[in-house]
């Protein structure tokens, strides 16, 4: 159980904040919080009262006052982000001394656990602005949105933002194989198969490949083809809540799975050659894709067909035009690519891919 006393919780901030402050002498309640501190990967400062030592109290992002240690910190001055933590579900005082205290919540455990879990790795992570998420996603096979997808995210990279690129079709042949990374060391999505829940977003980082100053999560070489929907729910999250961008690249197929990564994006890219049949085939991806995803926006790729443009391709699919992905070798044949895509900073396909960075940072309120 655990309910909301008086008080709102402290403000989100960017960046590792540290651990929480424990304080109890019930040996048996420190340990079950203890525990719970490591799964949410924070290492907690225990005391017995409030600390003697100046800053200990008021400066900790998260104090767990156990239920034993409520008299000794009553006299404390008031702050935000204080929990009393029980385990009597009938102790109808507790709420009495959680007002005395100034808690902004009363937790009893076990009942609590998870939702304790999920306070503490915020305040250990740092919950700032989540990351702005950009599907890309293929008009008809062989549109290049995997190029374009890993051009997305090597841009942002270089331009200095924390930047995950997700490898979301299992069919694809792998986002690392793309940028020359198929050996690099880190976890493949077969690895997290298993996630539900909260997953750390430093350790998801932390775990998988750096290639071109950017983390990737793609697939191994093995036969797992599918992630279950609430394992590619729970990695999302993560990954959003670091910060910076995310690029996922879609396949055109839609299963729970891919549901769950649409539900996540704050917008998505709709890579469509300038032919018929590709807008044709086109048209059916948008009216599926649009089925989760509000904001879907076309890049229209050349050489175009006769009597369409870029204008013309979006008006003939009802969506907003992105823009023209303008044509570069390594979009057309990445394999044979000795740089990965959008590597020449002053090339084409990266200039297409600043501007769009510009433009959606700016209506997402970033810099």
């Amino acid at each position: 159980m655990a309910g909301t006393v008086t008080h709102d919780p402290p403000p989100a901030a960017g960046g590792r904040q540290g651990g929480p402050l424990i304080v109890t002498e019930d040996a048996e309640l420190l340990d079950d919080l203890l525990r719970l501190c490591a799964a949410a990967g924070a290492t907690p400062e225990v005391h017995p009262g409030v600390p003697k030592h100046r800053g200990g109290w008021e400066t900790a992002p998260l104090v767990l006052v156990g239920d034993d240690a409520a008299r000794r910190v009553r006299g404390a001055a008031r702050r935000h982000g204080v929990v009393l933590v029980g385990r009597d579900q009938d102790d109808s005082g507790v709420w009495r001394r959680a007002v005395e205290i100034g808690a902004d919540h009363v937790l009893m455990l076990p009942d609590g656990e998870q939702w304790l879990v999920d306070r503490i790795a915020d305040v250990a992570e740092g919950v700032g602005r989540p990351a702005l998420t950009v599907g890309v996603i293929g008009g008809r096979g062989g549109a290049g949105a995997s190029t374009l997808a890993c051009a997305l995210a090597v841009t942002s990279a270089r331009e200095g933002l924390r930047t995950l690129l997700v490898d979301a079709d299992p069919l694809g042949g792998g986002l690392d194989v793309l940028l020359g990374g198929e050996s690099a060391e880190g976890l493949r999505w077969p690895a997290f198969a298993a996630s539900r829940g909260r997953v750390g977003g430093g350790a998801l980082e932390e775990s998988l490949p750096e290639l071109h100053s950017l983390r990737v999560l793609s697939w191994d070489r093995g036969d797992c083809v599918a992630i279950p929907p609430q394992a590619v729910r729970a990695v999302l999250a993560a990954a959003r809540r670091r910060g910076g961008t995310v690029v996922v690249d879609l396949p055109r197929r839609i299963d729970d799975g891919v549901a769950e990564a649409l539900a996540q994006l704050d917008l998505g890219l709709l890579v469509v050659p300038a032919e018929l049949r590709a807008v044709a085939a086109a048209g059916r991806v948008a009216s599926a894709v649009g089925m989760v995803l509000r904001d879907l926006r076309v890049a229209v790729r050349g050489p175009y067909a006769p009597g369409l443009d870029d204008r013309e391709v979006a008006r003939l699919l009802g969506l907003p035009l992105a823009g023209e992905v303008p044509l570069e070798s390594g979009l057309l044949r990445p394999h044979e690519a000795k740089a990965p895509p959008g590597a020449a900073g002053r090339g084409p396909l990266a200039r297409f891919c600043r501007e769009f960075w510009e433009r959606a940072l700016v209506e997402a309120g970033g810099a």
